[in-house]
């Protein structure tokens, strides 16, 4: 019986970088994080949840303000983990790629009223933080994990004779 190949190309590698399962983690986090936004109990003043803007009361385990465009947008960040997680390269792509996004979304918040129209997402001082941490979370492993070499998919062949040219 034939099985399928997985190997550096992309697919489900049994060889994962250290990138890979990072990129992988980070999605399922972020998955976690936009689905649970939209579950009262784990968002308090679900009531309140609003499309976007800072008008939106609805707090993920009553710290993050959140929104229905916040949660979106976590679960888009979740699934790209997911995908670019394929192979290493795209893998230190989303990381670094990522932990900057996280960057300009903390200078952002910080730059902004909390209470003003510019707080389209909405972010609050919680929000803010954790902004900071996960950029520079994801910036340094890509940055550190990027730098090992993705596993290769070629395998020795076992007669090396085979389908050489005698001499």
């Amino acid at each position: 019986m034939a099985y399928p190949s997985y190997g550096s190309s992309g697919g489900l590698s049994a060889r994962r970088t250290n990138a890979q399962k990072a990129a992988i983690a980070f999605g399922i986090v972020f998955l976690l994080i936009g689905v649970l936004g939209f579950i009262p109990g784990a968002t308090i003043n679900y009531s309140q949840l609003y499309f976007s803007g800072y008008a939106s009361e609805a707090a993920l385990l009553g710290i993050f303000q959140v929104s229905v465009l916040h949660n979106v947008v976590h679960m888009l960040l979740g699934f790209a983990g997911l995908a670019l997680a394929r192979k290493h390269s795209s893998a230190k792509l989303y990381l670094l790629g990522g932990g900057i996004l996280y960057a300009l979304l903390f200078i952002y918040g910080l730059l902004i009223p909390l209470e003003s129209d510019a707080n389209f997402v909405p972010f609050n001082t919680a929000d803010n933080w954790l902004h900071a941490v996960l950029a520079v979370v994801m910036i340094l492993l890509g940055i550190f994990l990027g730098r090992e070499s993705e596993p290769s998919s070629y395998r020795s062949n076992p007669n090396p004779g085979e389908g050489s040219v005698p001499n």
